[in-house]
């Protein structure tokens, strides 16, 4: 079974950084993609960032282009979502979520319909 488990996140004023970590566990991640999502009160839930496990190629929404940074240590199974010149309206609720593989080729992806596993969420609140 695989477990996501997040940690980082909090309270920080405008143009500061934050870093989140997700911690993945329960099978190797081979082909998996690893996605970064967010979701503020009364929106959608977007996608940020995702990651192929093997590869490290990498995807960002338009929105965090330039200031967000997803990174991935294979050797501790973590995945790094590094958060700079961060503003009130990247507030919200933080997942990781991880994609098994469909087939031989990784499709990278922020659709979070595509996303199997989820970590259990954490809050990053941006003040003015």
């Amino acid at each position: 079974q695989v477990q996501l488990v997040q940690s980082g996140g909090g309270l920080v004023q405008a143009g500061g950084s934050l870093r989140l970590s997700c911690a993945a566990s329960g099978r190797t991640f081979d082909g998996y993609v690893m996605g970064w999502f967010r979701q503020a009160p009364g929106k959608e839930r977007e996608g940020v960032a995702a990651i192929t496990w093997t590869g490290g190629s990498t995807y960002y929404a338009d929105s965090v282009k330039g200031r967000f940074t997803i990174s991935r240590d294979n050797a501790k199974n973590t995945v790094y979502l590094q958060m700079n010149s961060l503003s009130p309206e990247d507030t919200a609720v933080y997942y990781c979520a991880a994609r098994s593989p469909r087939g031989i080729m990784t499709v990278i992806t922020l659709r979070d319909s595509e996303y199997d596993y989820w970590g259990q969420g954490t809050q990053v609140t941006v003040s003015s």
